[in-house]
């Protein structure tokens, strides 16, 4: 990350010359464009007045102009126990003439010194190189396995006990002539986990078109279930069987949270589906869905990125898809070459900030100093 700062460093050497000169030359007053900023910006830098150490010194007096005209107009006046001011009110391209000058107990003011500077944009802020270097790593092994995967190679991932039984839930409800029920949750089609469960219900209708399984899909939200049917359409063709799909199947129900769980509790009641998917995002209503879903005897497989949902699910379903493995489950299913090795990118890069964090731990318990120095490689600048 390191690197990346020096190779980054020469798009700001054109931010400041002129104060970089003027340090080196010792100038009393000194203005320069504000680094790693959007512009509308400059900072103004002076020397410490001798007049601080007399009676009645009543601070500095910052001016501006712009280059060329007659009059300076005062930014910041009164300015004690400083000796620097960022004008933020700055237009980017115009060359100002800034003036600080000393108050006195008596006397008109002494002029300090003059500096002129010009405000800019830059367009990649250096301070967030190591940022940069993380994104290049990432897409770099993100791209790596995508190519292997392509290329054919086995790339492993860990079995998931939930989605290794989705088959087999499928299977039991088309030997008992049952219906098969998949909730997409309560969130709008912009949600991640919406999106995920989304895939895992094409891979699902995939199966049911198959097998010639009644497939049952509430929808909460209108706009996935616009989306969820035409995914839905599309898996019954891609089966060679477009004719299979029933239009009502896929359907709106409320997007009143509690009347939707009541709709969607009356439908297991009555259809008595053999297996109940729960994938996306939930709320109060997870223990309602499981509790009346297990009274029914359905098998259950339910996933959640929500943290506080869990446990009901775990509880009351016979399998769970926790955290990441809801995200995981395109990639598991469908095995494509594209999902696979982002998959496989991503736990990379998880496990090389995992053992950051464990060369940070062990520099610090070896220094202090060297602890500290391995952490500013991944401080971040806050604007």
């Amino acid at each position: 990350m390191r690197i990346a700062s020096l190779v980054c460093a020469f798009l700001v050497l054109a931010a400041a010359p002129a104060l970089a000169a003027a340090e080196k030359a010792g100038a009393a007053v000194v203005a320069g464009d504000v680094p790693n900023d959007a512009g509308g910006a400059i900072d103004v830098t002076w020397q410490p007045s001798p007049a601080e150490e007399e009676i009645g010194f009543k601070g500095y007096e910052v001016q501006r102009r712009v280059a060329g005209e007659p009059e300076f107009a005062t930014v910041a006046e009164s300015v004690v126990g400083e000796t620097t001011f960022r004008d933020e009110d700055a237009e980017n391209g115009v060359a100002y003439e800034y003036q600080v000058r000393v108050l006195g107990a008596e006397g008109a003011p002494t002029v300090l010194g003059t500096a002129e500077a010009k405000a800019s944009g830059q367009w990649f802020n250096t301070a967030r190189s190591n940022a940069l270097a993380g994104v290049l790593f990432t897409s770099f092994v993100i791209i790596f396995f995508i190519l292997r995967a392509r290329g054919g190679a086995e790339l492993f991932v860990r079995k998931i006990a939930g989605l290794e039984a989705v088959e087999e839930a499928i299977g039991r409800a088309t030997e008992m002539g049952k219906p098969i029920l998949f909730v997409s949750g309560l969130a709008d089609a912009s949600e991640i986990s919406t999106i995920a469960a989304m895939t895992i219900l094409a891979k699902v209708a995939r199966k049911t078109a198959e097998y010639e399984t009644p497939l049952i899909v509430p929808c909460y939200d209108p706009i996935v279930m616009m989306v969820e049917k035409e995914m839905v359409r599309q898996a019954y063709a891609e089966m060679g069987k477009p004719d299979a799909f029933d239009e009502d199947s896929v359907f709106f129900v409320t997007q009143s949270q509690f009347g939707y769980v009541a709709a969607v509790d009356g439908i297991m009641l009555r259809e008595k589906p053999a297996t109940n998917f729960y994938m996306g995002a939930f709320y109060a209503e997870s223990l309602i869905l499981a509790e009346t879903g297990a009274a029914t005897g359905a098998i259950q497989i339910a996933g959640t990125d929500r943290v506080t949902q869990l446990p009901f699910f775990i509880t009351a379903c016979d399998y769970t898809l926790m955290g990441e493995e809801l995200y995981a489950a395109t990639a598991y299913l469908g095995r494509d070459p594209l999902f696979l090795g982002s998959l496989k990118g991503q736990d990379w890069s998880k496990a090389a900030i995992i053992l950051a964090l464990i060369v940070g731990t062990v520099f610090l318990i070896i220094s202090t100093d060297l602890g500290l120095w391995f952490a500013k490689l991944f401080e971040t600048a806050a604007s």
